[in-house]
């Protein structure tokens, strides 16, 4: 079962590319780190947005043939493991299966018949490290 959907936009300049989405349409900033920010529109709270730093680790190696640029589409799904087992029986391209990422999410990636990236993720267990440095903060 999908819970949430959002798009990622993958970009050379954090600062710039949120500033853009900020000063013209009002968004709202939901979570801020030097490598991804969350927004959410002020009057329509289920529309989300992400913005991705394209240098790092959980972008990097996709970002490379897209010139840092591109998008990346978000599904999260009640369990990651069902969804990438579906897509190896229907063939589909999967870039990077299931891996659990220190931020809170079990994701695979997969790349659909156009090209778009797809991360299909599910919640699992965030690093202490990670935790630690966001003392104030829930996460997703």
């Amino acid at each position: 079962m999908i819970t949430r959907a959002f798009a990622n936009i993958i970009t050379t300049d954090i600062a710039k590319t949120k500033a853009w989405y900020v000063d013209l349409l009002g968004w709202k900033t939901e979570f801020a780190s030097e490598w991804f920010v969350h927004l959410k529109a002020h009057d329509a709270p289920n529309v989300e947005l992400g913005i991705i730093d394209a240098t790092h680790e959980i972008v990097a190696h996709f970002a490379e043939s897209g010139g840092g640029r591109g998008m990346v589409l978000t599904v999260v799904v009640d369990d990651v493991n069902v969804a990438h087992d579906k897509a190896l029986s229907l063939k589909y391209d999967v870039v990077e299966a299931p891996t659990d990422l220190f931020y809170g999410q079990r994701r695979m990636v997969l790349r659909d018949p156009v090209g778009t990236l797809v991360d299909v993720s599910s919640a699992c267990p965030p690093s202490e490290e990670f935790l630690a440095s966001l003392p104030h903060r829930s996460v997703h």
